[in-house]
């Protein structure tokens, strides 16, 4: 009989503080070591455009991915542990895109026991509001320096120069 030699998983799914299911570290990830890749499906924008309408959505909840303008990891179809990393705006963890694949690093140490967490940062059109934002896309990440928002804050509109006569 031959001994198996599959590695234990780095990761387990379980119940998070921050948001339903969330992935913790089943041992210790030193400050920029690799802790899992996200798999999915590689699907377009386009077709991932027309299944979400995040205006619409009662509750923003999604395994999407975006990896470039073009291509979306989709984690529902063929996906890993990671689609249960949660947000966090004082992450442990950092995305790191490679070509279109995306591999999740450790940001800081995190020990075993801690829940990984990264910063989801989406990118929205620049015309929403903060508190468009915090609506659609609220954070639940307690940390101390919270945004209230899992997207990008919008950028500033520079003030049209005043004329002095």
């Amino acid at each position: 009989m031959v001994a198996s030699r599959e590695r234990p998983s780095p990761v387990t799914v379980r119940r998070s503080r921050v948001q339903g299911k969330g992935v913790f570290a089943t041992r210790d990830f030193a400050q920029g070591e690799r802790i899992i890749e996200y798999k999915g499906a590689l699907v377009t924008q386009e077709e991932t455009d027309s299944l979400c309408d995040d205006e619409s959505m009662r509750r923003h909840h999604t395994f999407l991915f975006a990896v470039d303008d073009r291509y979306v990891i989709d984690g529902s179809r063929g996906g890993n542990e990671s689609r249960y990393i949660n947000h966090s705006c004082e992450p442990n963890a950092e995305s790191v895109i490679v070509g279109r694949r995306v591999f999740i690093h450790a940001a800081k140490d995190i020990a075993r026991g801690q829940e990984v967490l990264y910063d989801y940062w989406y990118v929205v059109d620049d015309c929403y509001t903060m508190e468009d934002l915090q609506r659609i896309y609220p954070c639940n990440c307690r940390a101390k320096q919270c945004r209230g928002t899992l997207a990008r804050p919008p950028r500033r509109r520079k003030r049209a120069a005043s004329s002095r006569t």
